[in-house]
C-alpha cells in the first residue's frame, strides 16, 4: 500500500539528533523512546537525513557511499544486549576512536560467543550484499591507509583499480576488511530491528536520497563509467545551481555528473539497485534537488562559481516508468524547492509524486504564493521548515515587523505563540503529509538550526534531550491531529 494516500503528521528528526552519552544519536534505546514519544503524540511518520558514513565534515548528503550505514550510529547498549561486548565497555565516552575500538572489540566478542544463527545471518548479509560492500569496505580500508585522502590522490594502481594491486590489497587488509562488512552487517540488523519496532506501532520511517553523489565516494571510485571523469578520475563538469536571489554567483556543489546515456542504455539498473537499497531502510522517500531529473546545471570543473553553466535536459521520464515498473508503489516524495518550471512540475504530476511546501516561504510574493496553506494540494508534503531553514522561532523573529504583522493576520494566531500557530495551519492544509522538525515541536531558537548552508563548520551537531520535552506536548500534538484528521 502506498503511505502517501492517507493523511498523517510526523516529525523530521536525524538519528544523531537522539539524545544520549555518545558522539552522536544512535540505533539503541533512545531512538526507540523516540518511536513511544512519535506514538503517544499521534505522530506516524519519522524523517530522517540521509544516514551513510560521512566526510569528515558530517553532512549527510556527501555520503562516502550509496548503500552502506553509518557505523557510528551502532548502539553499544544493543551490542551488549547481543553478548557480543561487555557492560563496562558499553560505559565509556563514544567518541570517535572510542567507538571504533568498541567495534574492534565487539567483532572479536562476536566471533568467539555468536551462535550458529548469527554466524549464518552475517555470511548470508555478506553474499546478499556483495554487490556493493565488498567495494565499499576496500573503498574505506584504503581510504584510511591514505588518511582520508581522496581515491584520486592514492597510487594510480588503486586509484584505477589495477586488479592485481586490488587484490593485494585485499590481501594486505584482510582482517580490516572483515571488520568493515560486521560492522556494515550490525547497522543492518539494529536498523531492521528499529524499522520493525516502529511499524509495528504504526511509524514508518522517512528517508532522504539524495540526487547526486560525493566525488570521494565508493561508488564513484568503483563505477566510474557511470560519471563524467577524466583520465585520472577528476570531474570534467560539477553540479550545482545557477545565481538567483540568495547568491549572485550562484551555489557550486562540485559534484561529478552523470553519463545518463550509459546509464539509460542499461536499464538505469544503477538507479534500480540505488533505490532498492533505501526502500529496505525506509518506507517512503524523499528525493533531493528533483528538478535535476528533467534538468541539471552542468559547470565546467575548473570555474570557481556556478555562473557561467548551462542546463542539460535529463532522463526523468524514462527513469521513473523503470522505476515504477520495479517498485510498485513507489513511494517517492520531491524536493522540488528552487528554481522550478513548468517542465519540472509536469514532471512530478505525470508520475504522481508529491512535491514540498514550506511555510516559512509562505508570507511573501502576495496571496497567489504557492506555499500559502489556500494553494496547496493534497498531493504535497507540508513542512514548517526544513533542516536547511532556520527553526519557526528563529525566522519569526528575524522578520520585519510588517512581515510579523501579516504572518500572524493570515494564520488567525490570536495570542496563539510561535511556532504554534504555524504548526497548526501545517496539520490544516490539505497536504497529504504534515512534517514538523523536531526543533519546532520544541519552541526552539536559531541556535537551533541543524544546517545553515553555505557554512562549511558548525553544522550537523544539534541534539535535544528529553527535558526539553514539556510534559504535556504530546497530548497538544495528539489533539492536533484528532483536529485535523491525521491520526
Amino acid at each position: 500500500m502506498n503511505p502517501l494516500v492517507t493523511r498523517r503528521a510526523g516529525i523530521l528528526l536525524h538519528l544523531t539528533s537522539l539524545p544520549g552519552g555518545g558522539a552522536c544519536g544512535t540505533l539503541g534505546p533512545e531512538a526507540y523512546r523516540f518511536v513511544d514519544f512519535l506514538v503517544a503524540a499521534g505522530q506516524s511518520v519519522w524523517q530522517f537525513l540521509p544516514v551513510g558514513p560521512t566526510h569528515d565534515d558530517g553532512s549527510p548528503y556527501q555520503c562516502l557511499s550509496l548503500h552502506a550505514g553509518n557505523p557510528s550510529y551502532i548502539s553499544a547498549e544493543l551490542l551488549v544486549s547481543a553478548g557480543w561486548l561487555e557492560a563496562s565497555l558499553a560505559e565509556m565516552p563514544a567518541t570517535p576512536a572510542i567507538q571504533q575500538r568498541l567495534l574492534n572489540t565487539a567483532y572479536q566478542g562476536f566471533m568467539q560467543r555468536a551462535g550458529e544463527v548469527d554466524k549464518r545471518c552475517f555470511s548470508e548479509f555478506v553474499e546478499t550484499n556483495r554487490h556493493w560492500l565488498e567495494d565499499y569496505a576496500l573503498y574505506a580500508v584504503l581510504r584510511e591507509a591514505h588518511h582520508h585522502a581522496s581515491w584520486i590522490a592514492w597510487p594510480a594502481q588503486l586509484r584505477d583499480r589495477d586488479p592485481a594491486s586490488l587484490q593485494s590489497a585485499r590481501q594486505q587488509y584482510r582482517d580490516a576488511l572483515e571488520l568493515i562488512r560486521f560492522e556494515q552487517f550490525v547497522f543492518s540488523q539494529q536498523w531492521r530491528s528499529l524499522k520493525d519496532y516502529a511499524n509495528r506501532r504504526g511509524v514508518l520511517l522517512f528517508g532522504d536520497l539524495p540526487i547526486f553523489v560525493a566525488h570521494d565516494s565508493a561508488d564513484v571510485w568503483a563505477q566510474r563509467d557511470y560519471f563524467q571523469l577524466d583520465e585520472a578520475g577528476r570531474p570534467t563538469v560539477v553540479a550545482g545551481v545557477p545565481p538567483d536571489y540568495f547568491s549572485a554567483t550562484g551555489q557550486l556543489w562540485g559534484n561529478p555528473h552523470y553519463r545518463w546515456e550509459r546509464m539509460e542504455q542499461e536499464g538505469f539498473q544503477w538507479w534500480v539497485t540505488r533505490l532498492g537499497t533505501q526502500l529496505q531502510l525506509f518506507d517512503l522517500v524523499r528525493i533531493d534537488h528533483f528538478r535535476g531529473f528533467e534538468a541539471y546545471w552542468e559547470i565546467p570543473a575548473d570555474h570557481d562559481t556556478a555562473m557561467n553553466g548551462r542546463w542539460v535536459p535529463a532522463p526523468g521520464d524514462a527513469l521513473f516508468e523503470v522505476l515504477r515498473r520495479h517498485f510498485d508503489p513507489l513511494p517517492v516524495v520531491a524536493e522540488d524547492l528552487g528554481l522550478i518550471t513548468p517542465d519540472v512540475e509536469a514532471l512530478r504530476l505525470r508520475h504522481g509524486f508529491p512535491g514540498m511546501k514550506i511555510l516559512q516561504f509562505a508570507f511573501d510574493g502576495g496571496s497567489a504564493n504557492p506555499y500559502l496553506p489556500h494553494n496547496h494540494h493534497h498531493l504535497a508534503v507540508v513542512y514548517t521548515g526544513t533542516h536547511d531553514n532556520d527553526t519557526s522561532v528563529g525566522w519569526y523573529h528575524g522578520l520585519s515587523a510588517e512581515t510579523r504583522n501579516h504572518v500572524d493576520e493570515y494564520l488567525h494566531s490570536s495570542g496563539e505563540p510561535m511556532p504554534w500557530s504555524l504548526i497548526r495551519a501545517a496539520m490544516a492544509s490539505v497536504a497529504t503529509l504534515a512534517m514538523i522538525p523536531m526543533q519546532d515541536v520544541l519552541e526552539l531558537g536559531s541556535e537551533h538550526r541543524m544546517n545553515i548552508p553555505g557554512k562549511s563548520n558548525g553544522n550537523w551537531r544539534w541534539r535535544f534531550n528529553w527535558d526539553q520535552v514539556d510534559v504535556g506536548l504530546a497530548s497538544r500534538l495528539r489533539h492536533l491531529c484528532a483536529l485535523y484528521g491525521r491520526s
